[in-house]
């Protein structure tokens, strides 16, 4: 992976920060995480977050990656500023709920009507560096998704990078990401287990050229091991057109996704290999790529025979429909809360030897879906080339699917 950063870029930036009245350090903070949002195998549609600390009259202010807002055309305003002392005081707290953190991160925003910093805000408070990135770079999560990595990460990076178990992000992994660099004051990421990786340093262009590098070593790392992890790929397959329309015709008789669903079909030569794998029912099973998937494209997709009629595709929705409301009722009862299902309808049709559809509610919402089964395949098939790919478990997937922000909402409406 390459550097994309260009000095006369970044200074055009910084200026019309300044033009702006704003830091020059807002600026290179918007540059930077363009940088990081443009590149598909850094993050995908929201994926990842940033963030940038300047000091003001006022005391140091924080600006971190808001709600809405993706890094890949994110402007000044999607990254709301907020007082960093009483977010600092946090770290004595042991415990808050989300809402209770929301609340909190609302309560010192500058703008009371800016929008809502990520839910790993804190995480970005908590480390000492000026600029600190995020994302869920596809080398990475082919390494992330293994088990038992930490001394691999620790060989692979020399030591440069933390390491953190698996917590869902939020407050608790807040603290965990504290708790690790306290250990280690000298490292220049956190590795986080089954997630992504963070890095951070005083100026934009180190904290991003950071990045760049590990990514770079994970990916010589899979290399080196005779891993093929290919970049990004053009969709190079036609969709079945009868059983496109049947699909289609079916997932709106049913209501969820409205009178007209869409439809994102992709075949490339990694979905091809992917749904080519013997296993494929079990290994698409096992859950997605990184915890912020499952918002996207629920916890497993379904598959559908390329000669399926109308009959097969009812009977696989039908079979769909049971084994979610099973998911659902194995693990909503461990919650601490009682819980809201969402509909039980796919996102991701898999179709073996054709490819797959992104399904959603409309255009955006399909394409997204798609890109993500794109992405997913490749990290699939490098982590299970490498040894085994191992994501979250059901009920940590179930966790974030059904986070108590996201259920608040349904509850509101």
């Amino acid at each position: 992976m390459q550097s994309r950063w260009n000095d006369t870029e970044a200074e055009t930036f910084a200026a019309e920060a300044r033009a702006r009245g704003e830091p020059a350090e807002l600026g290179l903070r918007v540059y930077s995480s363009r940088l990081i949002g443009q590149d598909p195998d850094l993050v995908l549609h929201g994926g990842g977050n940033t963030s940038v600390k300047i000091p003001s009259p006022e005391g140091m202010l924080i600006h971190v990656k808001g709600s809405g807002w993706d890094l890949g055309d994110i402007e000044a305003p999607g990254l709301p500023a907020m007082h960093l002392a009483p977010l600092l005081e946090t770290r004595d707290v042991p415990q808050m709920s989300d809402e209770e953190m929301v609340a909190l991160l609302r309560a010192h925003l500058l703008d009371p009507a800016a929008p809502t910093p990520s839910v790993e805000a804190l995480l970005h408070a908590y480390m000492p560096q000026a600029f600190v990135d995020h994302t869920h770079a596809t080398a990475i999560l082919a390494l992330a998704d293994q088990a038992d990595m930490e001394p691999v990460v620790a060989e692979l990076f020399g030591g440069r990078v933390g390491w953190v178990p698996y917590v869902m992000p939020g407050y608790a992994l807040s603290h965990a990401c504290r708790e690790a660099f306290a250990r280690d004051p000298s490292v220049e990421g956190l590795w986080l287990e089954q997630h992504g990786l963070f890095t951070f340093a005083e100026t934009a262009r180190e904290s991003y050229e950071r990045m760049i590098g590990f990514v770079t070593m994970a990916e010589e790392h899979l290399a080196a091991r005779g891993v093929p992890l290919p970049g990004p790929e053009a969709n190079d397959g036609t969709a079945p057109e009868r059983l496109a329309a049947d699909l289609r015709a079916a997932l709106a008789a049913r209501g969820a996704l409205g009178a007209d669903p869409s439809l994102d079909f992709r075949s490339s030569p990694s979905i091809r290999s992917y749904l080519g794998r013997a296993d494929l029912p079990e290994l698409a099973r096992r859950g997605t790529a990184t915890p912020d998937h499952v918002i996207r494209l629920k916890p497993f997709p379904m598959l559908l025979e390329p000669t399926a009629g109308p009959a097969e595709i009812e009977a696989a929705l039908d079979a769909f429909e049971a084994e979610y409301r099973a998911y659902f009722d194995r693990n909503a009862p461990n919650a601490s809360e009682a819980k809201i299902m969402l509909d039980p309808l796919p996102r991701v049709v898999l179709v073996p030897g054709l490819g797959g559809w992104g399904v959603g509610a409309n255009g955006k919402a399909a394409r997204i879906a798609g890109d993500l089964l794109e992405q997913t395949s490749r990290v699939v098939n490098a982590a299970e080339t490498y040894r085994r790919f191992t994501p979250i478990s059901e009920g940590d997937l179930f966790d974030m699917e059904y986070w108590s922000l996201e259920q608040a909402k349904l509850r509101k409406a």
